[in-house]
């Protein structure tokens, strides 16, 4: 199973990784900021909580639970979010891709797994994009019913994949270091 991002020169993906880890960092960083304010008692973990709310009730108390100020955070929040799932997605991608030929190489198992896991992060970030679109409309109070069940199980899959995804290229990054 071939990914796209095999077709790039070896020469390049260094530098491509790189680029795309620093800019994760660095959007990792802002959403943080920017998500301070949207820390609450009814949402103690800010984005994370309204994500994983999972029912109308306590999704409702957490938007209810900012200020107009930090409604408008949270709306543009979830607007960055979408630059930053195509950064992160394929970010990992790469670090999969790189970790399953890392350990081809050194003959352990599991090395098929690269491509997949990589197709897996781009997963994770469409997951990402139903969760946020969801996640807006209910922010702007739009929909109730079984929506806050859905952005929650898109975010369940979303962090799943990518817990997944950077268990392996840690893995890589173990099989790297047991070469020198």
């Amino acid at each position: 199973m071939l990914h796209p991002l095999t077709k790039i020169a070896p020469k390049q993906r260094k530098a491509i990784f790189w680029t795309l880890f620093g800019i994760t960092i660095l959007l990792m960083l802002a959403l943080g900021l920017l998500g301070g304010p949207l820390n609450t008692p009814q949402a103690p973990y800010g984005i994370v909580s309204f994500e994983l709310a999972g029912d109308v009730q306590k999704s409702t108390a957490m938007v209810a639970s900012w200020e107009i100020g930090a409604r408008s955070l949270a709306g543009f929040n979830l607007g960055l979010d979408y630059l930053y799932m195509v950064v992160y997605s394929t970010t990992i991608a790469m670090a999969c891709l790189w970790s399953g030929e890392l350990i081809s190489r050194q003959g352990y198992p599991g090395a098929r797994l690269g491509p997949p896991l990589a197709w897996g992060q781009w997963g994770a970030a469409l997951f990402d994009a139903l969760e946020n679109a969801i996640l807006l409309a209910i922010l702007l109070g739009g929909v109730g019913g079984p929506w806050p069940m859905l952005a929650r199980i898109c975010a369940l899959l979303k962090f799943g994949l990518i817990f997944i995804g950077l268990v392996y290229s840690f893995l890589g990054v173990i099989v790297w270091f047991s070469r020198r």
